[in-house]
């Protein structure tokens, strides 16, 4: 799994956070604690899919264009990474005569393939919404509820 999944799922609780409200590409780095260089390539993504919509000049940025209530993590994990939990590299080699070696990687790979499925459906059982009510529920201390205001 990469970072463009927690970045994306930060950023649209964050704009849901923030109804009718644009935020730059600064102001969500801020807040993820990243570069807004990666925040635009992530809200990028998020654009071409219809999450965001933008606006450029002054006054300018990015803002919610779906109901968080119904965009899932799972929906959001397919569009950043899917495919991504099983490493690039797997131990064994199919060549070779042992058959744990020779066979190691098949099954490593299917092991992985059905990971991520669980994992999908766990997360396409929270949506953006419910991700921002839990958030709400946790007991801030004064100057954490202070800036996300």
């Amino acid at each position: 799994m990469n970072s463009e999944f927690t970045i994306a799922v930060h950023s649209l609780v964050f704009l849901a956070h923030l109804p009718d409200h644009m935020a730059t590409s600064e102001e969500i780095a801020v807040n993820v604690s990243t570069h807004s260089a990666r925040i635009r390539k992530v809200m990028g993504f998020l654009r071409k899919a219809g999450y965001v919509s933008t606006k450029e000049g002054i006054g300018g940025g990015f803002i919610l264009s779906c109901n968080p209530n119904e965009v899932t993590l799972g929906e959001i994990y397919r569009l950043t990474c899917q495919g991504s939990l099983k490493p690039s590299w797997c131990s064994g080699d199919e060549n070779k005569p042992c058959v744990i070696s020779s066979k190691m990687d098949l099954l490593m790979g299917k092991v992985f393939i059905d990971a991520e499925k669980q994992m999908e459906i766990y997360f396409d059982g929270h949506t953006i919404g419910s991700m921002l009510e839990q958030i709400r529920a946790f007991e801030c201390p004064q100057s954490n509820k202070e800036q996300l205001s």
